[in-house]
């Protein structure tokens, strides 16, 4: 049997690049009287794409373009808005950068951007001043990026947590969305941590899922909500950008089988990238030693939970792999204060371990 050869992802662009070119095409119509459209703009590589506008507007004081944002073949939140630059003239040689409508605003410490400036990252404001520059070299400019879904679309991201209010953020830092999610998923955790530190929080608490990061909220009711950092599978790429970043207490909160991957040292504990080594866990139990009816029911055990339900929470078996997994994050953050939280599948932390 023949296999249909995989067919490539297509690329998109990123929130950056689609509100560079709104502010080319409204910028030529300010200054000609024409929008160009399909209008095109360099990328920080060189690329020249060509983006079709969605909407045009203009007076004698202003001009205002949008795009349709295309993602490509990136699960994106943002595919499909529109995303669009009005553009008027200011006094001086500035660049005036505005959150228009559902463009978040930054609100918390520890971002690229000071609190109280919109959340247009800085890479896209080099694009979009580069873009102005080619055209018109010299004269100030005020540039009010809008996203009219952005507000409701932004309350499906993590941009309320990381400190971003009022809509979503102009990112990018090639223009080009490539169809990979881990990379968004590893660079907002990056972010995450720094908003984390820079808020002052101590500990840092990363979850390995929603239930588990419900459970560590409820645990630590008195931590502020930055503290928290829902990682996913992410185990050691975050340790090590703990590591990095000097964090000096870290809480670790999960449910058994993603511990059990912990403790065997996995750096990313989804299925499909590591497995659940039921047969170091045997190990470990003959090690402690366990009684050998206890050895027999191990054997019999299929999954992680079934090993949980099966020997409870208190068991000497829980401690050992409880102390496997501090062990392996403390090869990564030897400095750091270093706890655990076990959560069981009712969404309660049943044990706190730390070495």
């Amino acid at each position: 049997m023949s296999r249909k050869p995989q067919q490539k992802l297509r690329q998109g662009w990123t929130t950056g690049a689609c509100a560079t070119a709104a502010t080319r095409a409204a910028l030529t119509a300010l200054i000609t009287g024409e929008f160009p459209d399909p209008v095109t703009i360099t990328l920080p590589k060189g690329q020249t794409p060509a983006f079709a506008l969605a909407r045009e507007e203009k007076n004698d004081d202003w001009a205002s373009a949008s795009i349709i944002k295309d993602a490509g073949d990136d699960p994106d939140v943002t595919h499909g808005v529109e995303i669009g630059a009005r553009l008027s003239r200011i006094a001086g040689e500035g660049i005036e950068y505005v959150a228009g409508v559902g463009v978040g605003t930054i609100t918390k410490p520890g971002r690229a951007l000071s609190v109280g400036e919109p959340a247009i990252n800085p890479v896209p404001r080099r694009m979009i001043a580069t873009a102005l520059r080619e055209v018109f070299p010299c004269g100030g400019f005020r540039v009010e990026i809008f996203i009219p879904a952005g507000e409701a679309r932004a309350l499906k991201t993590m941009n309320a947590r990381l400190g971003i209010i009022g809509g979503l953020s102009i990112l990018g830092t090639t223009g080009i969305v490539r169809p990979i999610s881990h990379k968004a998923w590893t660079d907002t955790l990056e972010v995450e941590i720094d908003v984390a530190l820079a808020s002052g929080s101590r500990p840092l608490v990363l979850s390995t899922g929603r239930s588990s990061e419900a459970a560590a909220v409820k645990y630590l009711e008195k931590l502020p909500e930055e503290s928290f950092v829902m990682m996913g599978d992410h185990i050691g790429y975050c340790l090590e950008a703990c590591a990095r970043k000097g964090v000096p207490r870290l809480v670790l909160a999960g449910q058994f089988a993603k511990l059990i991957k912990i403790a065997c040292g996995h750096p990313q504990t989804h299925v499909r990238n590591s497995r659940l080594d039921l047969g170091q866990v045997q190990r470990w139990a003959e090690q402690i030693p366990l009684d050998p009816a206890d050895i027999s029911r191990l054997e019999l055990a299929h999954t992680a939970r079934d090993i949980f339900v099966g020997f409870g929470p208190d068991s000497a078996l829980i401690d050992r792999v409880a102390t496997e997994a501090l062990n392996q994050c403390r090869k990564i953050l030897p400095a750091a204060e270093l706890q655990i939280l076990l959560v069981d599948y009712r969404g309660t932390v049943v044990r706190t371990f730390t070495d």
